[in-house]
């Protein structure tokens, strides 16, 4: 009776160890992002899915980014669902050169194959981390990156 007991007691001891080795562990999820295009890809990818609280996650943090985030989450909640599912299915397009300011500031002109609108991003690495810096997509010229001859200023 005991031995039947202690077999029992094994057999559960045994079953309750398989249980927790097997039980899936959740994997940490990982924000960093190896390079500047790589960061530039998940932050773009996150927002096309509609998931802002990831791509916050790449952006660079201060109070004019993290506003210019709401104001694109407010947008995207406002859209129609099929305008929603043609961005969660769109590819994203990296054009090519990337524009390296210097090791770790970079500007990325990309679209997604939903709206083909090209736009541009600027990717820092701060504190070891490829980030976003958002507001350069809303607060930069449209045409920095294309050389233009400086003109006369005729106000004298």
């Amino acid at each position: 009776f005991v031995t039947m007991k202690f077999n029992h007691l094994l057999l559960l001891a045994l079953v309750f160890t398989s249980l927790t080795a097997c039980k899936d562990t959740p994997k940490k999820e990982s924000t960093a992002s190896e390079n500047n295009i790589d960061a530039a890809r998940n932050f773009i990818r996150a927002a096309l899915d509609g998931k802002f609280d990831e791509a916050r996650r790449y952006m660079l943090q201060d109070s004019v980014n993290t506003n210019y985030m709401d104001i694109a989450e407010r947008a995207f909640q406002n859209i129609d669902q099929g305008t929603r599912n043609g961005y969660r299915s769109a590819s994203i397009r990296i054009f090519s050169p990337v524009k390296e300011l210097n090791d770790s500031v970079s500007i990325i002109i990309y679209s997604n194959s939903f709206k083909n609108d090209p736009d541009t991003l600027r990717v820092m690495r701060a504190n070891g981390l490829w980030l976003v810096d958002l507001k350069y997509l809303y607060e930069h010229d449209a045409d920095t990156l294309v050389s233009k001859p400086i003109e006369k200023d005729t106000i004298r």
